[in-house]
């Protein structure tokens, strides 16, 4: 597998300092390498790949199956302090979806989609970088899958999209070679400015806005966009909602 790691770390390097590219055979999951990595005071800013993951976790403890050359396994980490966290995950996924195609759209609040299918999904998980009475930034994971081709496992809730239907004859290493510096961008750019920069460029990839949504908690709604903090508007039976990734999922009531 060619991975183009020199390719991108010299289209990353120059936006950040001491970044590297580093590419296990097999790892349980890039993003719980890193984490224990920063809980043994390894902050340094990298993107790990994984051509294989036997542990791999999606959001709310879901798994993400990996086999290799199948799918694109990564993690970047870095030191991140923005002003507020909330919507990091729709800003990761407006740059991969814009970096990857046309037809990839947004599922609040963190996976990629083709039409009804799922693409891809991101996962992120921060460390103290700094000791626990000191101010300063977090360690920030931001683990990405994204199918390249039809996974082998079966049994999904909702039924994978592979990459190569869109891009024929693309490679996993390809895909990171076109996501890897759009990310970084886009988690420098939300650093500085939050949210609401890429308000509008979510709103164009939303697969939810407009469609009746069902939520974890049993209530149901019709979904309206997203504050610019990055929340889901979501109008039910008794006004106007405003969910936030750490209190329910959501799901389309219809596909």
């Amino acid at each position: 597998m060619n991975w183009r790691g020199e390719e991108v770390w010299q289209a990353v390097a120059p936006l950040v300092p001491g970044f590297t590219v580093e590419i296990l055979p097999e790892v349980d999951s890039t993003n719980t390498e890193l984490m224990r990595r920063a809980r043994g005071g390894r902050i340094e800013p990298v993107l790990l790949v994984a051509e294989s993951q036997t542990a791999g976790r999606g959001r709310l403890g879901r798994s993400w199956a990996s086999a290799a050359g199948d799918s694109l396994t990564f993690s970047l980490g870095l030191p991140l302090a923005p002003q507020d966290w909330s919507g990091l995950s729709l800003a990761v996924g407006v740059a991969i979806a814009e970096a990857l195609h046309p037809l990839v759209r947004i599922k609040w609040p963190n996976d990629l989609w083709v039409g009804g299918r799922k693409l891809g999904g991101i996962l992120i998980e921060t460390a103290n970088s700094a000791p626990a009475d000191a101010q300063g930034p977090r360690y920030a994971v931001i683990g990405i899958g994204i199918n390249v081709r039809v996974p082998a496992a079966a049994g999904y809730s909702i039924a994978p999209a592979p990459l190569d239907e869109l891009l024929p004859g693309v490679e996993a290493g390809d895909a990171l070679a076109r996501i890897a510096r759009p990310l970084v961008d886009a988690v420098k750019g939300f650093e500085s400015f939050g949210f609401a920069p890429f308000h509008t460029r979510f709103d164009a990839r939303d697969v939810l806005r407009d469609r009746g949504v069902l939520l974890s908690d049993g209530r149901s709604g019709t979904a309206h966009g997203t504050t610019d903090q990055g929340g889901l508007l979501v109008h039910t039976a008794s006004g106007m909602a405003t969910i936030t990734s750490n209190e329910v999922s959501v799901r389309p009531a219809a596909l």
